[in-house]
């Protein structure tokens, strides 16, 4: 795989002929609707055998062999033209080579709201675990699907489906509530327990995905012991448990939301547990990278600390926002997809500049009522970053959030570092 970034004047032709590939594959990968509309700064991925890295500021061959899984010495091998490999300069290209890459195998999970199978089929051969979202519980412990997924589509591509647990409320929303009721009541547990594998029963799931948020403080050790009983009676039936954690960044990080995920706890409680790293930038917030890089470090940085890294999945967000600006209190951004992100700054006329601190693109524009916007969402570029943060700490992989559209370029970045592993 090769990265482009849109200049003043390019063609999709004329990018093609200078990577020795089609215009249609290029199109292929990028999805893209209009390819004679391109914005300057628009990151594209380029379908090939092996993949360039344009030396930054702070990079050394060992950071880049490390970055993509390659060893040192077929780096090295592989880039006759730098004379010094202990000395490379910023502006440089780096060949990576595909037949040198020792690509590590990852865990990747991936949660769905309301996916169609065409979507689903694109990108499960990318995935280890499908996790649909979800099966809510109300106050009695009775468990309703939010999303029906037809679990046999997972089985063709390998991909092992978790039976996915929430405190939603029917209107939406985590109720801590709920929550309090499954983790302090012993007749709603039991039942909650009972509904669990009543569920698993049925055939079609590999384990559970226990995504509970806003707990009450006070039920934090509560809910170390719930998981305890949980993470026994779903070992005992040969399943695996799965949790999702709030991005904190210290043990004793305040807020309804943080307070009661004990990092240290589910790390060495249940198999796997989901940073969900994103929501920096979201609807009712201002501005800025909804996953901006030296935040997800920062996460990284305390969650290595207590977790072991081989249960880490690092989340990765698979969508943007555009705000309306200046920021009102109050006010709602809106959601968009990737493609729908880079098709809006073709179609005003935005160049897309790219955040060297978060790692992310970005872009701003004027509307037909003369507001400015601020719009902010994931490329090739910051997918790569990310990426490059699972080799450094050594994760287990990474989790989607979500995969209700397909973003391709997503899982031609993945596919060109890691090897996505298959548990069935």
């Amino acid at each position: 795989m090769e990265l482009y970034v849109v200049k003043s004047g390019d063609t999709v032709h004329q990018i093609a002929r200078r990577y020795f590939t089609s215009a249609a594959d290029i199109i292929s990968a990028n999805q893209m609707e209009n390819p004679d509309v391109l914005s300057v700064g628009q990151a594209l991925v380029i379908p090939s055998q092996e993949t360039r890295r344009t030396v930054s500021r702070g990079d050394t061959l060992y950071s880049i062999a490390r970055r993509y899984g390659v060893s040192l010495p077929h780096l090295i091998a592989a880039n006759p033209q730098i004379a010094d490999p202990n000395r490379i300069y910023p502006g440089q290209t780096v060949v990576i080579p595909a037949d040198g890459q020792q690509m590590r195998e990852i865990v990747v999970n991936g949660y769905a709201t309301d996916a169609a199978d065409s979507t689903l089929n694109a990108t499960l051969p990318y995935l280890t675990f499908l996790s649909p979202f979800s099966y809510r519980s109300d106050l009695s412990g009775n468990l309703t699907p939010t999303f029906h997924v037809n679990t046999a589509l997972s089985g063709g591509h390998r991909t092992a489906n978790l039976l996915t647990l929430t405190n939603l409320l029917e209107a939406g929303g985590f109720s801590s509530q709920i929550a309090h009721a499954i983790l302090t009541d012993q007749a709603v547990q039991d039942a909650f327990l009972e509904n669990v594998e009543a569920l698993l029963g049925q055939g079609g799931w590999y384990g559970v995905n226990v995504d509970f948020e806003y707990v009450y403080q006070f039920d934090r050790e509560s809910y170390n012991q719930f998981l305890r009983r949980l993470t026994q009676r779903m070992h005992q039936l040969g399943y695996i448990v799965v949790t999702a954690l709030a991005p904190k960044l210290s043990e004793g990080q305040q807020g309804l939301l943080y307070a009661a995920h004990d990092y240290a706890f589910h790390g060495q409680t249940v198999d796997y547990v989901v940073l969900m790293t994103y929501e920096w930038g979201y609807t009712y917030g201002p501005a800025m990278a909804v996953a901006p890089l030296n935040m997800v470090r920062r996460v990284l940085d305390y969650a290595a600390q207590v977790i072991p890294a081989d249960r880490i999945l690092m989340g990765v967000p698979n969508y943007g926002y555009d705000w309306t600006l200046p920021f009102v209190q109050g006010s709602a951004a809106r959601s968009l997809t990737n493609i729908d992100a880079v098709k809006l700054a073709g179609q005003v006329g935005a160049g897309i500049q790219f955040d060297q601190t978060a790692q992310s693109p970005f872009f701003r524009y004027y509307d037909g009522d003369g507001r400015q916007h601020e719009v902010w969402f994931e490329d090739a570029r910051s997918l790569r970053a990310k990426y490059g943060l699972v080799n450094e700490y050594g994760l287990a992989g990474v989790s989607f959030w979500n995969l209700n559209h397909l973003f391709r370029t997503n899982f031609i970045v993945l596919e060109s570092i890691f090897r996505v592993e298959k548990v069935l």
